[in-house]
């Protein structure tokens, strides 16, 4: 019997916590290139959940609080202690349009020893995003 190809599902799902999280998700649009598909608002104009999607991947999002997951902003820490790693066909362009939407780029886009062309830029909160043409696992 032959075997179907199937595109597999996502099952990783990266969440971040904003101080404004309404502006967080108006940046990430403009700068990155999400779209936006689900805000649930929280009565006091905070975010209790979010979700953006960028081509097959979704992210979700929330407004900064203090919780039992005492996830804390990089802006407040001063430090960051990871990173999202998203993959885009053209790295000049979309390094571009960040650059342009305000984002401070951490890295230009630079040719990597394991084939990859990508960058690292900040978002409003100090979170650290790498985009690039590398694809772990990609067919073709």
């Amino acid at each position: 019997m032959p075997q179907q190809t199937q595109t597999a599902a996502q099952v990783l799902f990266p969440f971040l916590r904003y101080r404004d999280a309404p502006a967080a998700i108006d940046w990430l649009v403009k700068a990155f290139g999400f779209k936006e598909l689900m805000v649930v608002p929280n009565e006091n104009g905070t975010v209790a959940h979010a979700e953006l999607e960028f081509g097959s991947g979704v992210m979700m999002l929330a407004s900064a609080r203090d919780d039992e997951l005492r996830i804390k902003s990089p802006r407040d820490l001063g430090a960051v202690s990871g990173g999202i790693y998203v993959y885009v066909e053209d790295v000049d362009a979309h390094c571009e349009r960040a650059r342009a939407a305000g984002a401070e780029i951490v890295r230009g886009t630079e040719e990597t020893d394991y084939g990859s062309r990508e960058y690292t830029a900040r978002d409003l909160d100090g979170h650290l995003w790498s985009f690039g043409t590398y694809r772990p696992n990609a067919e073709g």
